[in-house]
């Protein structure tokens, strides 16, 4: 089998070109990127191209005799730019499923996100049939929850088309902890003030209960939807829940109840001052995410992840305190010019 995927040099992607490279089913994997890495893998081949560019021809010649699309390509930032994020994010995801037909791909598997979702239950895991018309304030789950509708629309015209729609929680790995950092905490964060001797508190928000995922576990259930017969969405979490109880305990900190309106404010006043590169309604939309119950991966897929969601946050605060990265170019571990680059240009005004 030949897999594409889109978005290969990210946390994601790369996750995701080594378990296909691992498979015995997979002849070739041809990794999508925006600039070409100098890390590799067996059976891997690089192709760059942007999708937020109109260039039918240039994924015409990635997708032609490909077995499945994968498709993760996802532009976090500028922030403060939607119109450019929108050209990438949902333009150049419809312009991706459109190729798929052209070139006769017989499976489709997207990254969707629990981002999608609208808001849920804190108390209760909701299945895959929850809403998804996502957080409308916030770019990212609005371009999610609109390609969740462009996704229904494909399916209804192309019913030949085996579509597959991953919903994970929030991913995290080692390598990660760096682009993970420029993308959300921004320059101001410290490497090394994330250990337990020196975060003394860490505060109780209402909403404040998410899940995480290691990347390599969602990786491993993407190479199961690619490779096998499964179609619809699919919730992917692991154990436990994350809240400041669970993080405290990694920190060695004490858990303060406290309104989120502070915090917020924090956020907000970070955004405004260009200090932040995520905007508060990013903010807005995590507080009010749904838990997910992940029984169909787990039974149709015959997916189990690997790592507890706190072997991830330790795995994460790890590699946010040692600046880990990989040498591709969004998960380097450092960009040019350093944090002084970062706040030069402004967090979140350019990508």
């Amino acid at each position: 089998m030949r897999i594409v995927v889109t978005g290969a040099s990210g946390n994601v992607g790369t996750a995701v070109v080594r378990a296909l490279s691992a498979d015995e089913r997979v002849d070739a994997i041809t990794g999508l990127a925006r600039r070409e890495p100098e890390w590799d893998v067996p059976k891997l081949r690089w192709v760059t191209a942007d999708l937020g560019e109109d260039d039918p021809d240039a994924l015409d010649a990635v997708l032609a005799g490909a077995d499945a699309v994968i498709h993760l390509a996802w532009l976090f930032q500028p922030a403060r730019q939607p119109l450019v994020t929108w050209e990438t994010n949902v333009l150049g995801s419809i312009r991706v499923f459109d190729a798929v037909v052209r070139n006769g791909v017989p499976s489709l598997v997207y990254a969707s996100s629990v981002g999608a979702y609208s808001p849920g239950p804190k108390d209760r895991q909701v299945d895959e049939t929850w809403p998804t018309h996502g957080w409308p304030e916030a770019a990212y789950t609005r371009e999610k929850a609109y390609l969740e509708r462009a996704l229904d629309a494909f399916e209804t015209r192309h019913p030949d088309v085996r579509v597959v729609r991953m919903r994970p929680a929030f991913l995290f790995q080692y390598a990660s902890a760096s682009e993970q950092r420029r993308l959300f905490a921004g320059p101001l964060l410290p490497n090394k003030l994330v250990r337990p001797e020196l975060v003394p508190v860490v505060p109780d928000l209402p909403g404040l209960r998410v899940q995480a995922l290691h990347t390599d576990d969602a990786a491993d259930a993407y190479r199961l939807a690619a490779l096998g017969d499964a179609r619809g969405a699919f919730n992917l979490a692991a154990d436990p829940v994350v809240d400041a109880g669970l993080l405290a305990e990694l920190l060695d900190a004490r858990v303060v109840r406290m309104p989120a309106w502070p915090v917020r404010a924090a956020v907000v006043a970070a955004w405004r001052l260009r200090l932040a590169p995520a905007a508060p309604e990013l903010f807005d939309a995590v507080l009010r995410l749904p838990l997910m119950d992940t029984s169909r991966a787990r039974t149709e897929l015959g997916w189990t992840p690997r790592h507890d969601a706190a072997e991830v946050m330790a795995e994460f605060l790890a590699g946010l305190r040692e600046g880990a990265g990989l040498p591709t170019p969004p998960l380097t571990s450092e960009i040019p010019g350093g944090r002084a680059a970062e706040l030069a240009k402004g967090a979140g005004s350019k990508p």
